[in-house]
């Protein structure tokens, strides 16, 4: 299963091509979009996890074809739907006025409060590091979830059985894998994994470039 976090080194995807610092939106909707995102996420009924699968689930066309925020949008219609909270008629329509859940709904005087306060995924684990800056380390042959078929992973195929060297140990964090289906936490360490382009691609346009990867342990083995 091809996701879109695979896509790394594919060809005719063309070029990277930052953005200005600070060019935050480029339509007034836009910012619409992040706050109907943030409201709905207020109702607790989802993670980031959650709605991070929802939006690489997006059929290949509509996801290769939908702007930035058109894939937010339509990740979170299928939430919406999914979870109960609106349902197809009520998005199909107009004038539909859903209401909301009083008890979870997100006031406009909070939403700085929320956005400061973040959703930090670390957690204690009784899982024990077995890696150190410095170590080197391979990644599993099977990019793929372990839990549940063709579910949310956080490793690329294209890092799928790369040999790196571990530059950060970043403590112990929620697994993405069990918390984008809602099994939990399962947290475990988590690295930053230093991959030189070599390792990753066949002909890389620059050998010499370095790619870093967050990468939880049960991702990795002794190189």
């Amino acid at each position: 299963m091809s996701r879109p976090h695979d896509m790394g080194g594919r060809y005719g995807d063309g070029p990277v091509i930052p953005e200005p610092e600070g060019d935050v939106f480029h339509a007034d909707w836009h910012a619409r979009a992040l706050a109907v995102t943030l409201a709905a996420g207020a109702h607790g009924a989802w993670n980031i996890d959650v709605s991070r699968h929802a939006r690489e689930k997006l059929a290949p066309m509509d996801y290769a074809g939908f702007s930035y925020y058109e894939k937010w949008m339509a990740g979170l219609a299928d939430l919406l739907v999914e979870k109960g909270l609106v349902s197809r008629d009520e998005l199909a329509a107009a004038d539909a006025d859903p209401q909301p859940r009083a008890d979870r709904t997100l006031a406009a005087d909070k939403v700085a409060a929320v956005l400061a306060k973040g959703g930090p995924a670390d957690r204690p684990s009784k899982v024990a590091a077995l890696f150190k800056p410095g170590d080197a380390v391979r990644t599993r042959r099977t990019a793929a979830n372990t839990f549940v078929d063709g579910g949310h992973t956080r490793l690329p195929q294209y890092a799928a059985g790369a040999v790196g060297r571990v530059v950060r140990f970043h403590g112990t964090h929620i697994l993405p894998d069990l918390s984008a289906h809602q099994l939990g936490d399962g947290s475990e360490p988590l690295y930053a994994v230093s991959f030189a382009a070599s390792e990753l691609w066949t002909h890389p346009e620059h050998p010499g470039d370095r790619v870093v990867l967050d990468l939880w342990q049960s991702y990795l083995a002794p190189a």
